[in-house]
């Protein structure tokens, strides 16, 4: 089935982050499913990407031209990712028993770049060429252990996507207030609502 890459897939703040929430409902067995299930959805999902997270490519167009092929690096990053990152929400620092296999993963998606990251203007690179989805996807996971960024990591409590949390006062309890946020205020009033029909049912 193909993928509706709409603004709500982009929400956890870094391409990185956006990838590993491509897995959805990871923490229920029976809900969830992979949106790169289907390869050429890595196809689909960069072309979105470079859009949506224009910003942090300094306007680099990202390629994935042979979706089979980087697949395989593709999934390692992603999963080395969200389990890094997701224990480091948790237990509030990165645990160095993870980091070989996510620094492995990351070192598989650069191998064979050739290209320059991190000058003024060009985080990515040049502009003006497309750089692997894969050598940027391990570029933005990197940029997640900045000391700051780990600070500022939530695990949404309606999907439990992984996302930065850049509210003035660190306050936010999902990663969209518009999709997760409007169910789980649906599903508190509808919960009062059953609560106050029972005590009705029981006077």
């Amino acid at each position: 089935m193909t993928v509706a890459w709409t603004p709500h897939r982009f929400t956890g703040g870094l391409l990185a982050l956006d990838t590993a929430n491509t897995v959805v409902m990871r923490c229920d067995p029976r809900k969830t499913f992979d949106r790169f299930k289907d390869p050429g959805e890595i196809v689909r999902f960069a072309e979105a990407a470079s859009g949506f997270r224009a910003t942090e490519l300094g306007g680099r167009r990202l390629a994935a031209p042979s979706p089979v092929r980087i697949a395989p690096v593709v999934l390692s990053i992603r999963e080395a990712t969200d389990r890094l990152f997701r224990g480091a929400v948790s237990k509030g620092a990165v645990a160095t028993t993870d980091l070989p296999s996510f620094l492995g993963a990351c070192a598989d998606g650069l191998a064979g770049s050739r290209t320059e990251i991190g000058a003024a203007g060009k985080p990515f690179g040049d502009p003006a060429t497309p750089i692997a989805f894969e050598a940027a996807l391990a570029v933005s996971a990197l940029s997640l252990l900045q000391r700051d960024t780990i600070a500022r990591l939530r695990i949404c409590r309606n999907c439990t996507w992984l996302f930065i949390d850049r509210s003035r006062n660190s306050s936010r309890l999902w990663c969209d207030m518009a999709v997760c946020g409007n169910r789980q205020k649906a599903s508190r009033h509808y919960r009062r609502r059953r609560t106050a029909a029972n005590e009705v049912d029981n006077v």
